[in-house]
């Protein structure tokens, strides 16, 4: 029960805000001062919102599995309406050109997975934690399964 009621939930969020992925845990401490690791965020992903300088996006590297949130600091738009746009992270010393694909000098607005919306410091630091220390997830996977054993009603 509670496994499918937390995936209707997941689901019902990914229509509402319009993105694959609708709460993102920040993993680094590019962002700072604006997140720090650990914080949760609320993206939306609605197609007819442009992307304009100075906001927050998450988008993803093609290759890996994590999405990035930086601050688009560039932003070109072409009369036939291809917008193509740079991103940095707060805390960081340059641009995210050193992320692209090789070749690659923008991103474009099918590469983002949202806009960052609302967050709530540090409410995702357990994801932090397991991210760093990987059997500290199994080892809340063995006390949550011996939970269930033991709890029967």
């Amino acid at each position: 029960m509670i496994v499918s009621s937390a995936l209707m939930i997941w689901k019902g969020l990914m229509v509402v805000t319009g993105s694959e992925s609708p709460i993102v845990v920040v993993l680094s401490g590019s962002m700072a001062p604006a997140f720090h690791r650990g914080d949760l965020l609320l993206i939306t992903n609605y197609k007819e919102e442009p992307i304009r300088v100075g906001e927050i996006v998450v988008f993803k590297v093609e290759g890996r599995d994590i999405p990035i949130v930086h601050r688009v600091l560039r932003v070109h738009e072409k009369m036939d309406g291809n917008i193509k746009f740079l991103t940095k992270g707060d805390h960081n010393g340059e641009d995210d050109r050193g992320l692209y694909a090789p070749g690659q000098l923008w991103w474009e607005k099918k590469d983002v997975v949202g806009r960052v919306k609302a967050y709530l410091p540090y409410a995702g630091m357990v994801t932090t934690l397991m991210n760093d220390f990987p059997l500290l997830k199994y080892a809340i996977l063995a006390v949550l399964g011996l939970f269930v054993l033991i709890h029967r009603e």
